[in-house]
């Protein structure tokens, strides 16, 4: 099988007082803090979820 495409998630602003679809996205991704990382999946799921809070995130591919 071919290895799925990762991508590493990193939180660079706060979500605190953002709007709780926002949050949701955030946890649903994995992340608990800031300057919290995490690898996903480069996935449609994750990937509209990333494109919801961009204005937060720094995304890269590994």
């Amino acid at each position: 099988m071919a290895k799925s495409k990762q991508l590493r998630v990193t939180v660079v602003r706060s979500f605190a007082n953002r709007v709780a679809r926002h949050k949701a996205c955030i946890a649903g991704l994995g992340l608990r803090r800031m300057h919290h990382s995490v690898v996903v999946a480069d996935t449609p799921e994750n990937r509209g979820m990333i494109n919801k809070v961009s204005y937060m995130l720094s995304v890269e591919e590994v």
